[in-house]
């Protein structure tokens, strides 16, 4: 169903397993979906191309979040360009697995960057739209992480902390605007980034997953977008400043 035709959406991190499947639904429900990730990442456009070869609206934008200002003028830009962004998912995030004695102040701040602060960014060049359209849905990423369960992700865990925050306070100043802000929190989500955290040692950790979950069965990609596509539809308009766990009743 065609739900999101005539509504453009911008994502970041739109490359990776969990943006892969927010950028399919979303463009099967009828958005332009802006593709964001980084500068030249390897299958951008191929991507783009394949939605539309599927009858969709997609554009792969390059861009490096970790440059905030620069990044911020560019979806300004997009925004200028494409009549308003109407959606905006902070999707996203670096992840390093390591105790926190290891990491550098520098990649401490990175993962902040990437991961919190250009949804502030982002959100600055998008708001002036979604307040003269006086609607607009706002999504940002948590983390199962922050349930204090997790080793070796002390910048990440701050990042997502961060988020939940921000998450609060903006559906606060920007709800009187007619715009939703709302973050989702998945638990262990089957992607690309657990095989590369947990190599070497997958089964044990799925063994775990499953054992700390209520639900038996590993969390989808495909989960998460549709709880994504709920809160970008018009069936969420009275939902905002909430976090949402997606874990399977951890």
């Amino acid at each position: 169903m065609a739900i999101l035709t005539g509504k453009t959406a911008l994502l970041t991190g739109a490359l990776g397993t969990l943006g892969r499947a927010q950028a399919e639904t979303l463009s099967r429900a009828g958005a332009t979906v802006l593709l964001l990730d980084r500068p030249r990442a390897d299958g951008g456009d191929a991507f783009a191309a394949q939605l539309n070869a599927g009858g969709g609206n997609a554009l792969y934008v390059g861009q490096d979040l970790n440059r905030l200002a620069e990044s911020e003028k560019a979806v300004a830009e997009l925004a200028e360009a494409h009549g308003g962004i109407d959606i905006l998912i902070n999707n996203a995030a670096l992840i390093i697995n390591k105790p926190f004695e290891e990491f550098s102040l520098e990649e401490y701040e990175d993962q902040l960057r990437v991961n919190s602060s250009a949804a502030f960014a982002l959100t600055r060049a998008v708001a002036p739209s979604m307040k003269r359209k006086a609607y607009g849905k706002i999504v940002n990423f948590g983390s199962i992480t922050l349930n204090g369960r997790w080793d070796g992700y002390v910048p990440y865990v701050a990042s997502k902390g961060a988020m939940v925050g921000l998450t609060k306070s903006l559906a606060r100043e920007l709800g009187p605007h007619g715009v939703r802000v709302n973050a989702v929190s998945p638990g262990a989500v089957v992607s690309e980034a657990e095989d590369r955290v947990f190599g070497d040692r997958l089964k044990q950790y799925n063994d775990w997953v499953l054992e700390s979950q209520s639900l038996k069965s590993r969390i989808q990609p495909s989960d998460v977008a549709e709880l994504v596509l709920f809160l970008v539809s018009s069936a969420s308009d009275m939902i905002s400043g909430q976090n949402i766990d997606i874990n399977g009743g951890w």
